[in-house]
């Protein structure tokens, strides 16, 4: 289990955080392992800015993080008993999984597949912006596609100048590489 983070951010802070989310602004933020870029997944010009910016093929899709398996649920298929008790064993926490997610799902989000990648994060301040916001949040690692991950505000400076509406602050949890991604239905590992 990961060590978590204390969530030691200012509540005024947080709401601010918040409210650019709900307007449609694009953040950076602390996760498990490395600082992500973010925005409301209901937001498509913002997602769409997102990948622009980070120049991500819109064919790969994009995870959802979460603070409870409710937020998640307008984004996915019927689980099966079986398949929901193996993935919720490993929640919260740096495992994400790949779900059957309804056709109505954004190719935004989804990519080119007729699924969906999804966690329930332990990172204390990713879980207290999906609680405020009532909603999941889109996450990628906050770096142009094919250069070195951002593992502080610093570097996610860097790599992004003033192209971000926010970058919040904070610590990284304590895993050492990005969440393995796993195929809930087939077992299969894509990412480890």
């Amino acid at each position: 289990m990961l060590q978590k983070p204390p969530c030691n951010i200012p509540d005024k802070q947080i709401k601010h955080v918040v409210h650019i989310l709900k307007q449609g602004g694009l953040i950076a933020y602390p996760t498990e392992a490395v600082f992500g870029l973010g925005c409301l997944p209901d937001k498509t010009k913002t997602i769409e800015r997102l990948l622009k910016l980070k120049q991500r093929p819109k064919e790969k899709g994009l995870i959802l993080i979460a603070s409870e398996l409710s937020q998640l649920e307008p984004y996915l298929c019927q689980i099966e008993p079986d398949i929901l008790e193996k993935i919720q064993s490993s929640w919260p926490g740096p495992t994400t999984w790949i779900l059957p997610t309804p056709s109505k799902t954004s190719t935004l989000i989804r990519g080119d597949f007729d699924s969906i990648a999804v966690r329930i994060s332990a990172h204390p301040i990713v879980r207290e912006l999906c609680s405020r916001c009532q909603s999941p949040i889109i996450s990628t690692s906050a770096n142009i596609t094919g250069e070195n991950m951002s593992y502080s505000a610093h570097e996610v400076q860097q790599h992004f100048d003033d192209k971000l509406d926010y970058i919040l602050d904070g610590p990284l949890g304590d895993s050492k590489k990005p969440s393995i991604i796993k195929d809930a239905i087939t077992g299969k590992v894509i990412r480890s």
